[in-house]
């Protein structure tokens, strides 16, 4: 499965989580669905209610908001983004435990080493974990 985004929209992406630190930055992703995967129109910057720096709950009203400007622009929703401030680009046990729909996209974006930021996306269903081809195109 691919999912495809644009340089600008990763820009967005990075610079909400930089200015989030030490805290966990969030989001929502939303756009359409192809025969070969996702292409993401559209990122949302939410806050992260825990203020914490290795979970995130998102912002239910700003989460209600994201939903309805998809809707009002024809997007779907494909899934979400959060930071790892200090670990890999890959899903935690919280991650996996919270990951409750098996065909959104669970996108992580590791902070760890700050001069070079790992942007990964995934499916997760239970404890099986599968990395999607990321694009990040211009």
């Amino acid at each position: 499965m691919m999912i495809v985004i644009r340089k600008s929209d990763y820009e967005k992406l990075l610079s909400h989580a930089e200015k989030q630190l030490p805290e966990e930055a969030c989001g929502l992703i939303a756009g359409e669905e192809t025969e070969n995967g996702k292409i993401i129109r559209k990122v949302y910057l939410l806050t992260n209610i825990d203020h914490s720096r290795e979970h995130f709950s998102l912002d239910p009203k700003e989460q209600l908001t994201a939903i309805k400007d998809m809707r009002a622009n024809g997007f779907v929703p494909l899934g979400n983004w959060h930071s790892h401030p200090e670990s890999p680009s890959r899903p935690s046990e919280e991650d996996k435990r919270l990951a409750y729909d098996s065909k959104a996209s669970y996108m992580i974006l590791s902070l760890m080493e700050r001069e070079k930021p790992v942007l990964h996306s995934f499916r997760i269903a239970g404890n099986h974990v599968e990395k999607e081809n990321l694009v990040i195109e211009e």
